[in-house]
């Protein structure tokens, strides 16, 4: 069985404003019911499903979306057309983000989890495939090429949302699912932000999920 590209409910998350009010139901149409949680915004979970068996990890290429009129909100208070964000742009922030979501959750799962990740081929009961999601991405000063030297200052480099869903390789059945949004840190001041401080920013956001899902693979075998 084919995992769908796009759910429904990933869908309809990519057409909500990123600071929606919560309207998630209490059990969705492919049967996971909410769960309470002090970790992440939105947790559901299959009745019955448990971390416990799962050694090994398999995860798909990570699929980035920003936020609804991203491109166009930002490029309207850039005079300069050097200034202005385009499709290659945002390609290369996608590609870079989907990357970085590699790196960082195979680091921590490996390093501080022990777990092995393995190809998305593998399909043993002990695998657990990730299949992510990082939406409603919102990037409040992305460092493009520009033939006019700018600097830019922040109080935040910005958002972005977790989409997780997590299936028992072997079966294919889908056993959770994480939905999360996350404010980059505001120190109170602007900021100079550039390549090097958006991707520092990503990447705390990223292990903090990363970190998440290692203690609860931890906390199953318990």
């Amino acid at each position: 069985m084919r995992l769908p590209l796009i759910t429904l409910a990933l869908l309809s998350l990519l057409l909500l404003p990123a600071q929606a009010k919560d309207d998630f139901p209490d059990v969705t149409d492919d049967g996971l019911k909410r769960v309470p949680s002090k970790q992440v915004e939105v947790l559901y979970w299959r009745d019955g499903a448990s971390l416990a068996p799962y050694r090994r990890v398999a995860i798909l290429d990570c699929f980035v979306a920003f936020r609804k009129n991203w491109e166009r909100d930002y490029n309207s208070g850039r005079r300069e057309l050097s200034q202005r964000v385009d499709g290659k742009d945002m390609a290369r922030i996608q590609a870079d983000l989907a990357k970085e979501f590699r790196v960082i959750f195979t680091r921590e799962l490996e390093q501080r989890g022990g777990y092995e990740i393995v190809s998305t081929d593998v399909v043993d009961d002990d695998v657990l495939l990730l299949r992510p999601a990082i939406i409603n991405l919102d990037v409040a000063a992305p460092d493009i090429p520009s033939s006019s030297p700018q600097r830019n200052y922040v109080a935040s480099a910005g958002s972005m949302t977790l989409y997780l869903e997590l299936y028992d390789a072997a079966t294919k059945d889908l056993i959770g699912r994480v939905v999360d949004a996350r404010q980059a840190r505001d120190n109170g001041t602007f900021q100079y932000a550039n390549r090097v401080t958006n991707k520092a920013e990503a990447d705390a956001m990223l292990r903090r999920w990363a970190d998440l899902l290692v203690k609860a693979l931890n906390e199953a075998k318990k």
